[in-house]
């Protein structure tokens, strides 16, 4: 990937193929190539005859220090690694490859791009360059809190909560790891874990969140059948806090819900939780393996499980590999 290339055009407007080459001390053919390579990556950028190039939507880049600076109080005295890359294969998989920071503090990954992200049920997580916010935390326990299962739920509030505060107040959560508004799919959450029951544990939370996508990505989307996407900038009507800022919010919300699940637990989220269930009373269908059934959604319990009512029975349902939608 080209970054000083993505640097001169990301703040929109006309740059002449030769200004670029100048610039990059590049030929104008090797200025070609990496355009190309950009637009591989999801990045729209048009030729204007006779002028030049020009990203069709201007692209405000992550910038370690201006997430830093953004940052919650709390959330900067926990973190201890933190990185912004421009490209990874999954946030997620980079820092269950490295060791987990000492109990109570923090590892944070973000990028601009993934090669490789991903989300549950083994699926990939789709975002063009500069289009979404992909991070992932990672944590450990000495010892497993309680109901560890209901972390990503936990965490779901946190990211919920944080995106309240610039006013998203549609986004609501969809057991068990969406963001949603608007009937429609915002982010997810992937959460992974290293460790034994009784033991050590090493956690890490991936989140995923819609910033500005270009129809190309909700066409690929929409192809193959995924529920509809929106993103921050549809939400505001085409104005949208900046990236980096959203990302020192959600970083703070992750990291903070992190040290604050290690001492309660899911009980101090369930109630939160429920407030933000969106399937609340639906009449939903449950799938998970081979196996396919419908009832009405009743919340969750203690541990985070979905209560399925069917003919006068509730049975809990475990997340793992459960997926569910609207009847």
């Amino acid at each position: 990937m080209s970054d000083a290339l993505l640097a001169l055009l990301a703040p929109g407007g006309v740059r002449s193929g030769e200004a670029l080459a100048a610039a990059l001390g590049l030929t104008r053919a090797a200025v070609w190539k990496q355009i190309s390579a950009l637009r591989k990556l999801g990045v729209e950028i048009e030729a204007v005859p006779g002028q030049g190039y020009r990203l069709v939507r201007p692209i405000e880049l992550l910038d370690a220090r201006a997430i830093e600076s953004n940052l919650s109080d709390r959330a900067r005295a926990l973190i201890t690694s933190f990185q912004v890359l421009r490209s990874v294969d999954s946030t997620n998989a980079r820092l269950m490859a490295a060791p987990g920071p000492t109990p109570g503090q923090a590892a944070v990954c973000i990028a601009e791009y993934q090669t490789a992200g991903r989300g549950r049920r083994g699926r990939a997580w789709v975002a063009p360059l500069g289009a979404g916010l992909c991070m992932s935390v990672s944590w450990s326990f000495v010892t497993p809190p309680p109901q560890l299962g209901a972390l990503g739920l936990a965490i779901g509030v946190g990211a919920a909560h944080a995106l309240h505060s610039y006013g998203y107040s549609e986004v609501q959560l969809k057991w068990p790891n969406d963001l949603v508004a608007r009937g429609a799919k915002l982010g997810g959450i992937l959460t992974e874990l290293q460790g034994e029951m009784d033991g050590p544990a090493h956690v890490v939370v991936g989140i995923g969140v819609n910033y500005e996508l270009p129809p190309v990505a909700r066409a690929a989307v929409a192809a193959e059948g995924n529920p509809r996407v929106t993103d921050l900038r549809e939400l505001t009507e085409g104005v949208a806090p900046g990236r980096n800022e959203i990302a020192a919010a959600l970083v703070s919300a992750l990291v903070e819900t992190l040290a604050r699940f290690e001492l309660t637990g899911f009980a101090s989220f369930r109630s939160a939780w429920s407030t933000l269930d969106v399937l609340a009373g639906e009449d939903v269908v449950v799938r998970s393996g081979e196996r396919t059934e419908s009832g009405r959604a009743c919340g969750v319990d203690q541990d985070g499980a979905l209560m399925l009512e069917h003919d006068g029975l509730v049975r809990r349902v475990v997340a793992g590999e459960a997926s569910v939608r609207r009847a």
